[in-house]
């Protein structure tokens, strides 16, 4: 079965969230664990562990494979400030022991941000708190998310760092990688042409490999690729484009993993995922030259242009702007 789903709403208790995602048509969903913008949440009862985990079995969603939940944005294990660190480690050992309650396999996390200190040491640290967290539970799987943004502070915006914090993580087989569709092109990683889209899966088997892959955020980008932005956008009206769903869906290697939206839901079209679940599984067994994904693409792409039109001005007069101060300065050091 192609998994396919979206990240839905745990508001009532975290097991409301299945029959939420059994609505839309999902075939894998994710979810919040507890309130992603705070650190401490009460336990789950008896009562909530069983009801999520009956509603799975009556749903047919396996906990193990079907769940990829996301951790708290709270969370940099990179911090370099230990007694943060320790505070975030400890809200990830939370996460992954709330996991295991329910018998979820995966876990979703930001890698974190090295806050201006050595990326590599950084990485250390990611590893490290992972590996402090694998001994006190017995089976979830950390799966790392590749990221966008400043290269030099967000671990995760290239490959090699993912590929870097799995070779010090002691348990290899509880460790792998979500890859984000909107960071990735954000972050230079081209995806959205046939030729493009299997170079970076090339890439990716070479540097990290298919075994680490455990999860995929499918979202379109507002921003143009190499923005260093991350800003979703809903299928086919950004920068990525409905070629690359395409080409997801139907590439064997994708078909057992986890592929969850995280695309806007517009208080206008509350049925928007809906539409997106279906347009994903519709995408599936069809061509390149299939005219009806043709026009499907053309259509959604004029209904977005406007949008990014606008976000790639911003983009370039960013650069304009960046530019024309490093022309100062290097002036100004000049005449000094």
């Amino acid at each position: 079965m192609n998994l396919v789903g979206a990240h839905v709403s745990a508001t009532g208790g975290v097991y409301e969230a299945v029959p939420r995602i059994a609505e839309i048509g999902g075939t894998a969903f994710a979810l919040f664990l507890k309130n992603e913008r705070r650190w401490v949440a009460k336990p789950y009862t008896p009562e909530v562990i069983s009801e999520f985990k009956a509603s799975c079995a009556a749903h047919k969603y396996n906990p193990r494979t079907d769940v990829l939940p996301h951790g708290s944005y709270l969370i940099n294990l990179a911090n370099p400030d230990e007694e943060k660190r320790e505070k975030a480690e400890n809200a990830l050992l939370d996460d992954l022991q709330r996991c295991e309650l329910l018998n979820i396999g995966l876990y979703n996390l930001h890698p974190g941000s090295t806050l201006g200190t050595d990326k590599s040491t950084a990485m250390a640290r990611i590893a490290e708190s992972i590996n402090r967290a694998h001994t006190k539970t017995s089976f979830v799987k950390v799966v790392l998310e590749n990221m966008t943004g400043n290269v030099d502070r967000v671990v995760g915006t290239r490959l090699e760092d993912l590929a870097g914090i799995i070779d010090l993580v002691q348990d290899k087989d509880r460790v792998g990688v979500c890859i984000d569709t909107c960071h990735s092109v954000a972050a230079g990683y081209d995806m959205r042409t046939e030729e493009t889209f299997n170079a970076f899966w090339s890439k990716f088997d070479k540097v990290i490999g298919y075994k680490y892959l455990a999860g995929i955020h499918l979202n379109d980008s507002k921003f143009p690729l190499n923005s260093g932005r991350d800003v979703h956008q809903n299928l086919g009206l950004g920068f990525v484009g409905l070629e690359t769903f395409r080409l997801i869906m139907n590439k064997p290697e994708l078909d057992k993993v986890p592929k969850i939206l995280e695309t806007p839901v517009p208080d206008s079209q509350p049925e928007s995922r809906i539409e997106e679940i279906a347009l994903l599984k519709w995408l599936i067994g069809r061509q390149a030259d299939d005219p009806e994904v043709l026009a499907k693409s053309d259509d959604l792409q004029k209904k977005g242009a406007a949008e990014r039109k606008l976000n790639e001005a911003k983009v370039l007069a960013k650069s304009l702007k960046q530019t024309t101060f490093r022309t100062v300065k290097r002036k100004a050091e000049e005449i000094e």
